[in-house]
C-alpha cells in the first residue's frame, strides 16, 4: 500500500472526537452544541492521529446532568487485509479504556434517558449561588457543591465527569478517588426544561488535602476544568473563590496552593486573590506606596490563608494600580521594585557561576558565561518586566469591570 493511499486512511483524532452536553433531544443533530478535544495525546499518541479508518467520528455525548453516555464510532471505509496486512486501530479500545462501563451505542436509548433528567439532583452541600446575566438569554443561576466521593451515586458520576480531563488537561490523570482526603467541588446551571427544574454539569474541581505539622493542612488544587459549553462566562473565578472562601472558614488550615498550574490558572488565581486581598488594611493604597511589608504577608496569610508568594504578586499587581506611570519617580520606583524580585534566579546563575569557576575547565567555563553575559541579562530581566506588568494591567482592568 503506497503513502499516498495510506495517508488517506489517517484522520485528526481531535477533529473526528465530537462532545456534546445535551439537554433537549433536538441537541442529538445539532452541530452548534458539538466540541472537539484540545488534545487527545493521551489516549491516541503524540500525533494525535487514528490510522485505519475514512471519514472517522467518534462521537461521545453527555446527558447535561447525569453524564449518562453514548458513545459511538463511525467511518465511511476502514482498511482491509486487501492492504498488505495494515491493521487499523483499535480506536474503540482505546476509548473505552477512559470511560466507564455503563454507556449506550444506541442514539434513541440515549436520547431516552434524557426523560429521567429530572429526577438528576446536584450532589453534596450548596456553597454558594450566583448568577449570570447573558444579553439574548437572559438570567441564569448557578450553584457551587462541595462533594465527599461518599455521597451515593456520586463516585460513579464522578468516573463519568474526569473523562472529560483527557481533552482539555494536557498532562491529567484520574485520581485515586478512594483517598478520603480528596474534596470534590461542583459547578451547576438550574434550567428549565417544560415547567421542571433540572440541573446542568458546568465543571468542577479537585483538591487534595495534605498535612502539615503539626496540626494544620494544606488543601492543593489538583484539576479544575469549566466544560467548554460554558468559558468565558466568569465560572472559573467564581469557583475558585467559592472554594477558597471555603478553606479560608476552616482553622486548620494553613495555606492553599495548586499542583503544577498551568498559565490561565495563574491569570484566575492572581484575579482571584487580589479581589480578595484589595480591602484589607495592610494594602491600603498608602501602604502599598512604602513597599512590601511583614503585615501584608501576616494578613494575607491570617485572613485568607494566602502564602508570602501569593501575597508578593497581590502587592505587585495592587501597587502597580496604586502608582501613577506618569510621575517618573513612582514608575522608576515600581520598576525597580519588581525588577529586583524577577533578578532572584539570575543573582542564583552568579553563584553558581563563581562555583563554577573553581572547578572547570577554562573552556568548559567559558561556555557557561556565555549563556549568562550581564548584556543578555538585562535583556530578558526587561522582557520580563514587561510580561509581568501587561498580565497585571488585564487583571486591573478585569477587576474594574467587576467592580
Amino acid at each position: 500500500m503506497n503513502d499516498k493511499k495510506l495517508a488517506e486512511y489517517k484522520c485528526d483524532t481531535n477533529e473526528a472526537i465530537s462532545l456534546k452536553v445535551v439537554r433537549f433531544p433536538e441537541d442529538v443533530d445539532d452541530d452548534s452544541t458539538t466540541f472537539h478535544p484540545e488534545f487527545s495525546h493521551q489516549v491516541f499518541g503524540d500525533d494525535e492521529i487514528a490510522f485505519g479508518y475514512k471519514g472517522l467520528q467518534i462521537q461521545l455525548f453527555y446527558t447535561a446532568g447525569n453524564l449518562s453516555t453514548l458513545f459511538k464510532v463511525k467511518y465511511s471505509s476502514k482498511v482491509t487485509e486487501a492492504f498488505d496486512c495494515v491493521e487499523p486501530d483499535d480506536v474503540e479500545g482505546k476509548i473505552r479504556e477512559i470511560i466507564p462501563a455503563g454507556f449506550t451505542s444506541n442514539t434513541d436509548d440515549f436520547t431516552s434517558l434524557l426523560e429521567k433528567e429530572a429526577n438528576f439532583k446536584p450532589f453534596g452541600t450548596l456553597l454558594h449561588s450566583y448568577t449570570v446575566h447573558n444579553e439574548e438569554a437572559g438570567e441564569f443561576t448557578y450553584q457551587i457543591h462541595k462533594v465527599e466521593i461518599s455521597c451515593p451515586g456520586f463516585r460513579e458520576y464522578h468516573e463519568r465527569l474526569q473523562t472529560f480531563l483527557m481533552w482539555f488537561i494536557e498532562t491529567a490523570s484520574f485520581i485515586d478517588a478512594d483517598d478520603d482526603r480528596w474534596d470534590f467541588f461542583l459547578v451547576f446551571e438550574k434550567y428549565n426544561k417544560d415547567g421542571e427544574t433540572l440541573y446542568a454539569t458546568v465543571g468542577y474541581m479537585t483538591v487534595y488535602n495534605y498535612y502539615v505539622y503539626p496540626d494544620k493542612t494544606r488543601p492543593r488544587v489538583s484539576q479544575m476544568l469549566i466544560l467548554p459549553p460554558f468559558q468565558g462566562e466568569g465560572h472559573g473565578a467564581q469557583l475558585l473563590e467559592a472554594v477558597h472562601r471555603f478553606y479560608c472558614s476552616l482553622p486548620k488550615v494553613q495555606d492553599i496552593t495548586a499542583e503544577d498550574p498551568s498559565e490561565n490558572y495563574v491569570k484566575l488565581r492572581d484575579f482571584v486573590l487580589v479581589k480578595l486581598c484589595q480591602n484589607l488594611p495592610s494594602f491600603a493604597e498608602d501602604k502599598l506606596l512604602l513597599g512590601f511589608s511583614a503585615d501584608m504577608v501576616q494578613e494575607a496569610q491570617d485572613k485568607l490563608k494566602i502564602n508570602k508568594k501569593h501575597a508578593r504578586r497581590v502587592y505587585e499587581i495592587l501597587r502597580l494600580r496604586a502608582t501613577d506611570m506618569s510621575d517618573e519617580k513612582q514608575a522608576r520606583e515600581y520598576r525597580l521594585e519588581v525588577k529586583k524580585r524577577l533578578f532572584g534566579p539570575y543573582r542564583k546563575n552568579q553563584r553558581e557561576l563563581a562555583k563554577m569557576k573553581k572547578c572547570l575547565r577554562p573552556e568548559e567555563l567559558v561556555s557557561h558565561m556565555g549563556q549568562m553575559d550581564t548584556q543578555t541579562q538585562h535583556e530578558e530581566l526587561e522582557k520580563s518586566y514587561q510580561d509581568v506588568v501587561e498580565g497585571y494591567r488585564r487583571i486591573i482592568e478585569r477587576i474594574a469591570t467587576h467592580a
